[in-house]
């Protein structure tokens, strides 16, 4: 069993070194900046073992003894037993003997009231049916192309999408792509009809472009998240997530009832493993606190049980804010409220009643960080790793996906590699009662997986291509970008881009840095010693930023430095010699912008060693940084330049920085060296 999870803010817990190096800092100049971590790719698989049924059922209820067969039919879906250990979030064993008392005696009335609804809540074809609950075995069939790694892929404009790549598995239909224009059309529980019309409205044009895809429950990964259209984002897959879990609770409610009016001989498939089903995965305790203000909105509960605790650990007074409104729009999303990242937190539905903390086993939703769901689990030499209650997800959603990249990608990988496994122990469940393709191994490929993000870039391809393996299909955007050169507040910069041959990703790092030693850094040292100052050097690695900060050491040039391991001493310092002239080059990190967005003055020349993920640091540091020199005299608007590093596995950074089109005459052209005025 793994170890009772605790919600705490970041100040009262000391931090596991060997996994939590990648907090986000706050934004009190007082205090220091978050540790770095590596962002690193898995190209291996899970091996999963599959057991046979009778191996499973033997291995997993050893002590249930032959007689109870048939009594186990009746079993309430979830077992309430307390235990003394338990991962999930912060909760009394006390609220769980409460917990089950009120739920076991108020059952029966709900599954009358739900028995009511069914005539209009079931559909045959209601997606919910045909993928999870009914799948024809035609339809599993897919699995076995899944499994292969054989998918036929469509390239396609979708209205109101843009260029996207649509996949499912080879030798099968595409599912449905019929368009909701209205939200009466949306395969919604009739509880949730009008909450959503209240709180949402009419369908939006992306809503109506995406809706199709989530409700039949192919994989998405929408890469043109922004802060203008996150919010009606989050509704659409809120009510949806909400709808699947209602559909399920209703499911085995129902089958629930028609046991206990003793139709023993009933083989209900209605259940996984374990009872949560849906997952948020999510960068900061107040992104989660949205997600869970638009469900408690959706959902039209009467009763809130832990609320304010939850609201207290979520949530900054208005007095405790301390971010500067004069940050882009896109900082202040991410990092306003409390920005903490180490959090977990399981919901629970009962009746009319939404609890917040419950236990992970006893929840129907899980929200967490990546690194508060790797605590959680655990490493492979954890004697209490504990990954069971990820064994039965059904829906999993990665919002601001792009915001996590600048945090550890490593602990999303880890999560991922850890869902739907086989569980270690039974956790109170009728196996009589688990669907086949559960028993099978098989979830994975029924799984849907849901990610937005600002932007793509070569680790949510990883995890599309070999994570988002859903029989029902998968939908991966390709936004067509304009790019940023020609937007830099109408400062006339010259802007060079030099590519560089390099053999593959593995090499690139190398081919970089030699590259830079021999083309870029003789002309900043020769400008150096004939008394030239303001060189700022973005590298957006910090691996990059450690090499090329130790080659630094062994030149005849001043400079300072400027990472998000930098104390903020330290950073103060670099920014007033940099601006003073005493130093000559700066180098600076993206996280260091990611989590700070500094205003360096002095700048007058940026040589880019990469390129940013966020093309709108490109526009900060190139438009902002050079203006605000020219505007303070220490350069005429003429003399400002960029130089920049690139090579073809570069492709999607660049794309957004010059454009698409721009991007792919560069990446493909006979000439190495680029020059935009």
């Amino acid at each position: 069993m793994g170890q009772k999870g605790t919600i705490a803010p970041v100040d009262t817990v000391t931090h596991d070194e060997a996994i939590h190096q990648d907090g986000a800092p706050s934004f009190d100049e007082d205090e220091s900046q978050s540790d770095v971590e590596s962002i690193e790719e898995s190209d291996d698989e899970p091996e999963t073992t599959v057991k046979p049924y009778n191996a499973l059922l033997e291995s997993l209820t050893a002590k249930k003894s032959a007689g109870d067969r048939h009594k186990s039919k009746r079993r309430k879906f979830v077992t309430e037993e307390v235990v003394t250990e338990e991962v999930g979030s912060d909760v009394e064993e006390e609220e769980e003997e409460e917990e089950e008392e009120e739920e076991e005696g108020g059952e029966g009335d709900e599954a009358e009231e739900r028995l009511e609804d069914d005539a209009e809540d079931e559909n045959p074809t209601d997606p919910f049916e045909t993928h999870f609950s009914n799948p024809s075995p035609e339809y599993l069939k897919r699995i076995e192309g899944a499994k292969k790694g054989e998918w036929t892929n469509t390239k396609s404009q979708i209205p109101g999408i843009g260029r996207a790549i649509y996949a499912t598995p080879s030798g099968s239909e595409p599912a449905s792509k019929k368009r909701f224009d209205s939200r009466k059309a949306l395969p919604l529980k009739k509880r949730l009809v009008a909450p959503f019309e209240e709180v949402n409205g009419e369908l939006t044009s992306l809503q109506k472009a995406f809706s199709p895809y989530i409700s039949s429950y192919q994989d998405v990964h929408f890469a043109g998240r922004t802060v203008s259209n996150a919010e009606e984002l989050r509704r659409l897959y809120s009510v949806h997530a909400l709808n699947h879990v209602f559909k399920t609770r209703d499911r085995v409610i129902k089958d629930n009832a028609r046991l206990a009016h003793g139709d023993d001989d009933l083989e209900l498939r209605d259940q996984g493993f374990t009872r949560p089903k849906v997952l948020f995965i999510l960068p900061t305790r107040n992104s989660c606190l949205r997600v869970v203000d638009t469900l408690v909105s959706l959902a039209a509960v009467e009763q809130q049980e832990n609320k304010k605790r939850f609201t207290d650990a979520f949530s900054l007074q208005p007095d405790e804010e301390r971010l500067n409104e004069a940050k882009p729009a896109d900082f202040k999303e991410l990092f306003s409220g409390n920005h903490d990242d180490l959090f977990r937190v399981g919901v629970k539905f009962t009746r009319k009643t939404i609890k917040f903390f419950s236990q992970f086993y006893n929840s129907d939703i899980i929200l967490a960080s990546p690194l508060g769901l790797r605590l959680a689990i655990g490493d492979e030499d954890d004697k209490k790793r504990d990954c069971d209650f990820l064994s039965s997800i059904e829906l999993v959603i990665v919002d601001q996906a792009d915001g996590i990249l600048q945090q550890n990608w490593d602990h999303v990988l880890h999560v991922f590699q850890h869902l739907n496994l086989i569980p270690k122990e039974s956790h109170g469940c009728d196996f009589g009662r688990v669907r086949n393709w559960y028993l099978d191994s098989n979830a994975r490929h029924l799984r849907q997986t849901l990610v937005f993000s600002a932007h793509g870039s070569p680790e949510l391809n990883a995890l599309f291509n070999q994570h988002m393996s859903n029989i029902a299909g998968r939908l991966k955007t390709q936004p067509e970008y304009d790019g940023v050169i020609m937007d830099l507040g109408g400062l006339s910069v010259r802007q060079t881009f030099v590519r560089f041959e390099s053999p593959s990703p593995a090499a690139d790092p190398d081919v970089r840095f030699k590259f830079f030693k021999t083309a870029f850094v003789p002309t900043i040292t020769r400008k150096v010693a004939q008394g030239s100052n303001g060189f700022l050097i973005f590298i957006a690695s910090f691996f990059d930023f450690v090499r090329v900060r130790n080659f630094f050491d062994s030149l005849d040039v001043s400079f300072g430095v400027i990472s998000e391991e930098t104390p903020v001493p330290d950073v103060a310092r670099a920014r007033s010699h940099f601006l003073s002239g005493r130093f000559s080059v700066l180098l600076y990190t993206g996280r260091a912008h990611h989590f700070r967005r500094y205003e360096i003055r002095g700048v007058k020349e940026v040589v880019f060693y990469s390129l940013p993920e966020n093309q709108m640091f490109y526009q900060e540091i190139v438009g902002s940084y050079l203006t605000r020199s020219v505007g303070e005299g220490r350069i005429e608007g003429s003399k400002c330049k960029t130089r920049a590093l690139f090579s073809k596995w570069d492709a999607m950074r660049l794309e957004r920085v010059v454009g698409t089109q721009r991007a792919r005459v560069m990446c493909k052209d006979v000439g190495d060296t680029f020059e935009f005025v």
